[in-house]
């Protein structure tokens, strides 16, 4: 349905003159040499994303020891990942070893829709976790009762829905938008901030839209992030024991931070400044937010986390590693 409104869209921008309607791609660099590089980069590291975010999934999902309201959301934030860069990475790597970089004015917004969708979600899943990280630190006698299966589901399909809903809004404000000169995008995908430069007609509306329920979706979670830290850390140094305090913050709650602040690090870099400017560390830094963001975080939640250790152990080396673990034990 969504496509179809948006071919509908673009008939009405473009006319029925094919080519009229694409944006052209053209991604970091134009030099050959160096495409032939970016391939290689991208294509490694949407491998290692895909494999170490599937890997996260299938340990959770065969390991009953996981199956707790943190790793649920962290399944979530896994899918959201492997979606993310299935939505950008594959056209990139097209665009990088052809020479037609076009993109369709439907193909275009139906990639701008999915990425405002997991980017939201993305923030969505982090707020949740946080909060769970909040209730298993400072209410560890209620979290069985305040984190139930019911509530858990319920947050993640209030997370979902929000993020298709707000996707969908912000992607049909863009149908509105009149283009009519420069379509050449500087990114690796299309992006909301760049096909704002290259309107032509009035975008102060859509703007001052996206910027005001921009801020209430993405600061509202951050605030609730903030404040869980806040909390958290506080009842941590509360606690007399040094060993204790180090083994709270080696939980999830240590990965949880360091994956937050990579988020909101690369995402700040790209949409906290004025409309009208552009320069290449845009390009760098969305590429940061879109492509190294997804591929660290199974790497932050693993190794930090010795749950994940041996979920992954027994996932891909099965009864050889519980016998190994089994003489440690017992030594």
């Amino acid at each position: 349905m969504l496509v179809l409104m948006l071919q509908t869209a673009g008939k009405m921008h473009g006319g029925n003159q094919s080519g009229v309607s694409d944006f052209l791609l053209l991604g970091i660099s134009e030099s050959p040499e160096e495409q032939q590089i970016l391939f290689w980069m991208f294509l490694s590291m949407y491998l290692v994303t895909v494999m170490g975010n599937v890997l996260i999934i299938l340990a959770i999902s065969f390991d009953s020891h996981l199956h707790t309201p943190m790793y649920l959301f962290l399944v979530n934030l896994s899918l959201t990942d492997l979606f993310f860069v299935t939505n950008t990475i594959p056209k990139t790597l097209v665009n990088l070893q052809s020479q037609n970089k076009a993109i369709s004015y439907a193909g275009c917004l139906t990639q701008l829709y999915f990425l405002i969708c997991l980017v939201t979600l993305d923030n969505l899943i982090l707020a949740t976790m946080a909060y769970d990280r909040y209730v298993a630190i400072c209410c560890p006698l209620r979290y069985i009762t305040a984190m139930s299966p019911g509530l858990c589901i319920l947050l993640l399909t209030l997370c979902w829905a929000l993020s298709v809903l707000y996707g969908l809004f912000l992607t049909l404000l863009m149908t509105k938008v009149t283009f009519c000169g420069s379509r050449r995008i500087q990114y690796i995908f299309c992006e909301m901030y760049i096909l704002l430069r290259l309107a032509c007609s009035n975008t102060q509306v859509i703007h001052t839209v996206q910027i005001t329920t921009g801020g209430f979706i993405f600061f509202t979670p951050l605030g609730i992030m903030v404040m869980s830290y806040v909390w958290t850390v506080r009842a941590i140094l509360q606690i007399p024991s040094a060993s204790s305090k180090y083994k709270a913050f080696s939980t999830p709650l240590g990965s949880h931070l360091a994956v937050v602040s990579l988020f909101y690090g690369t995402l700040g870099m790209v949409y906290l400044q004025p409309l009208k400017t552009h320069s290449m560390k845009d390009s760098v830094a969305t590429v940061m937010y879109a492509v190294v963001t997804p591929m660290m975080n199974p790497f932050i939640y693993s190794l930090r986390n010795k749950d994940m250790h041996g979920a992954l152990g027994r996932l891909l080396l099965g009864k050889a590693f519980q016998r190994l673990t089994g003489r440690k034990l017992r030594h």
